[in-house]
């Protein structure tokens, strides 16, 4: 088994709803995708973040599901800017 963390931190314009909102709309694309056991999308509202949480059958699963384009997808899903990115793959 293999965890993966993403946080996603905001400013001022921390809006929990429209993230909740986010993880309403993505949660279907993620039921019964091959190896991913769980999902968690989760609202640390007074620490302005989004915290999704994944449990994935092996390592090689996880890395081949976060690609390059979803990472941007993702990033500019939550109206987040990754400034640099670091993959030990």
């Amino acid at each position: 088994m293999q965890g993966v963390v993403v946080e996603f931190q905001y400013g001022d314009d921390f809006d929990p709803a429209r993230v909740a909102a986010i993880a309403h709309e993505a949660r279907g694309r993620f039921e019964a995708l091959p190896g991913l056991r769980q999902k968690a999308f989760t609202v640390d509202e007074p620490n302005r973040r989004a915290i999704n949480v994944y449990l994935w059958d092996s390592e090689q699963l996880a890395r081949g599901f976060f690609s390059d384009e979803l990472v941007e997808r993702v990033t500019g899903l939550y109206g987040v800017e990754v400034a640099e990115l670091v993959d030990n793959g």
